[in-house]
């Protein structure tokens, strides 16, 4: 990444040659050649660009570069109030039916750290972070923390930049996407054993679960599983990891054998 690069230049020599940085040659180098870029994958025109810098800003890249500048945390804590209440108004109005115990169920599992994973890495977020070798490592490694941490920074970026509608508007997209695809789960349902219970109560015999699809770097995998039932097809799934694609094959299963 070009950016990156030109970004280490502005940190280049000893500590004792190195001259002070201030935060704006981080803002120019990032911003020459990828701000654009950014701007559609969040779908939202930035005005105010430096506001976007900070919240991708990661304390471990200004600790490696002894940089006083200041890191996208106090972002991330806005963020997520700016989430949290976004999440709740949408979920009060297009569920009027559910009880609070209900709503706040859903929405403690449209905004964990998964999920949240889940929606930067459908932005390809990671791509932007400013982070360390290690703190990028530890992503690699599938760590969810640093990047769902940024996610809610671009939030409150967007939010300053564009107002609440604009972060409403960012925040709907993905969640309703989730909801729609069952990306996120959102209820306490185990598919594989409501398929099982279903299938032996009509004589149909024991699902069987098999990998058919393997895609993507070992650090962010995609797995499609094809469940059959008497060696005949009802479903195929895909997820992050076998669990997941498991069970939403189990859920296009039951979906063909019901209808």
């Amino acid at each position: 990444m070009s950016w990156v690069k030109d970004l280490l230049k502005s940190f280049s020599g000893t500590k004792a040659d190195r001259k002070p940085v201030d935060q704006e040659s981080a803002q120019k180098a990032l911003l020459r050649s990828n701000i654009k870029k950014f701007e559609r994958l969040i779908g939202h025109p930035i005005h105010n660009q430096n506001i976007f810098v900070q919240s991708l800003l990661h304390r471990s890249f200004l600790q490696r570069m002894n940089h006083p500048g200041r890191s996208n945390e106090r972002m991330e804590f806005l963020g997520d109030s700016i989430l949290n209440l976004i999440v709740a108004e949408y979920l009060y109005h297009h569920f009027p039916n559910a009880e609070e115990g209900e709503l706040t169920k859903i929405r403690s599992r449209l905004v964990n750290r998964k999920a949240l994973a889940t929606y930067a890495k459908e932005i390809k977020l990671s791509d932007f972070i400013l982070m360390s070798a290690s703190a990028a490592q530890a992503i690699g490694k599938g760590s969810d923390t640093i990047i769902a941490d940024t996610y809610e920074a671009v939030i409150a970026a967007i939010y300053i930049d564009g107002g609440y509608d604009a972060a409403r508007r960012f925040v709907e997209r993905q969640v309703l996407a989730a909801l729609k695809t069952g990306s996120v789960v959102t209820a306490d349902q185990n598919y594989k054993s409501m398929l099982l219970e279903y299938a032996q109560a009509r004589g149909l015999g024991i699902p069987r679960y098999s990998i058919v699809r393997e895609e993507g770097p070992d650090h962010d995998r995609t797995f499609t599983v094809e469940v059959t039932l008497k060696d005949k097809k009802h479903g195929v799934g895909s997820g992050k990891n076998k669990k997941e694609a498991e069970q939403a094959a189990a859920s296009q299963a039951l979906s063909a054998l019901m209808q």
